[in-house]
């Protein structure tokens, strides 16, 4: 890459977005206002928003609410003030935050809101997570989180929802990542920090308040290439306990079909897991979890029995490095001992990649039962998807075949 080439990643680009935008509602003689401020830092001396879009060379501008309201129908949007990707506090930025650093924090907040009772970390690349992880401390969460995927959390976004603590910041700092978000950070952590100069570490307070940011909505805008816009009220998940899910079950052709096991209370807690980190997930898509920790994410993709071969072979291929790291602290790929690299795959391959016992998550049903297939093969033992596929009846024999569980959230999570 020729120097020039690199320059453009340093380039702090000038945008000629104003000050202040409003946008209005109007029905009648009835009119509601949004009104909206731009954001600025001060870095080195150099007032400036956003660095850029999402690629160098793209203008590009935050702005944050700061009033109006809007009623449509039943359903009000947030009150102005309640600030979080859109009013960040920035406790060490080597540069200015491109578009992409807050859209990657804005999601993993996205996911975060729904595990306030746990200590969580959830790692965000290009807009979806890489790992996602609960556990007793927030460094073990951070750890899970990071180990579920390691390639791919290089150069992401980490997210926690308690104060960053030592331990977690050296993990943290012994890592490559791009911003690292928190809502406090106990003494001595930005020291630690600082060995990375370029990590952008965001504090956002309301981080401790998020229980109150579940079920809220927002006006979800979507530009088209012609300048239109679609608005749309932001997705939320209804199915958040598990008295909000129902055992499947459906009827063809006269003939009653329900799973027959019932989901024991770690298939529940799995279950709701991979159903709340599966609304911050790019559609459409398939996950499988398995002890409040991502084994394997499948984003994006155009079929479903795809996306469910996709995440089942990211799971292998993830669990493989994470054992090759954790042995001989090296990538597995990089691994040249053909025999330390057949002993890593067979145990990878006794263990179906981690997916023994785990759960599988479906943003949308399934059309027909080869997708659930893929997940069954592997050993899971429970699904959570939406229901209402024409061939429910045989995606719920082939659960009962394998002796696995299912439920149904009766709303799907598509995520554009």
């Amino acid at each position: 890459m020729s120097d020039d080439l690199k320059k453009i990643y340093r380039t702090v680009m000038d945008d000629h977005f104003p000050a202040k935008m409003e946008i209005s509602f109007i029905e009648g003689n009835q009119r509601q206002t949004l009104c909206y401020e731009k954001v600025v830092w001060t870095i080195e001396g150099l007032q400036k928003g956003l660095r850029y879009g999402e690629n160098p060379g793209q203008e590009a501008a935050l702005y944050r609410l700061v009033n109006g309201n809007l009623v449509l129908g039943e359903t009000a949007t947030l009150n102005p003030g309640q600030y979080l990707a859109s009013d960040i506090e920035l406790l060490q930025s080597g540069k200015h935050p491109g578009k992409t650093n807050i859209t990657d924090a804005d999601n993993a907040l996205n996911i975060i809101r729904y595990f306030n009772d746990t200590p969580t970390a959830v790692i965000v690349k290009h807009n979806n997570p890489c790992g996602v992880a609960r556990a007793a401390s927030l460094e073990s969460a951070y750890q899970k989180a990071y180990m579920a995927d390691r390639v791919a959390a290089f150069g992401g976004c980490i997210a926690v929802n308690r104060p960053l603590d030592k331990v977690t910041a050296q993990a943290i700092a012994a890592q490559y990542a791009e911003v690292v978000v928190a809502p406090e950070f106990e003494e001595g952590v930005m020291e630690i920090l600082s060995a990375r100069p370029n990590l952008r570490v965001m504090k956002i307070g309301n981080i401790s308040r998020l229980q109150s940011f579940v079920g809220q909505q927002c006006v979800d805008f979507k530009s088209l290439i012609d300048g239109g816009i679609i608005a749309q009220w932001s997705f939320v998940p209804l199915a958040r306990t598990r008295l909000d899910l129902k055992p499947a079950e459906t009827e063809h052709r006269g003939r009653k079909y329900q799973i027959l096991r019932s989901p024991t209370d770690q298939e529940y807690e799995d279950m709701l897991f991979g159903w709340l980190v599966e609304s911050g997930i790019t559609s459409n898509s398939v996950i499988y979890v398995k002890d409040g920790v991502t084994v394997g994410i499948g984003t994006g993709e155009q079929d479903r029995v795809g996306v469910a071969e996709i995440a089942r072979d990211k799971a292998y291929k993830k669990l493989a490095d994470r054992y090759c790291f954790e042995w001989l602290q090296t990538p597995f790929n990089d691994l040249k001992d053909e025999d330390q690299k057949k002993e890593i795959e067979g145990r990878v391959v006794r263990e179906k990649g981690g997916l023994i016992g785990a759960t599988m998550v479906s943003d949308a049903f399934f059309p027909f039962r080869d997708g659930v297939d893929v997940g069954l093969r592997e050993g899971i033992s429970a699904v959570i998807q939406p229901g209402g596929s024409l061939n429910d009846h045989q995606v719920i024999e082939a659960c009962n075949e394998y002796k696995a569980t299912m439920v149904y959230t009766g709303q799907r999570s598509f995520k554009h």
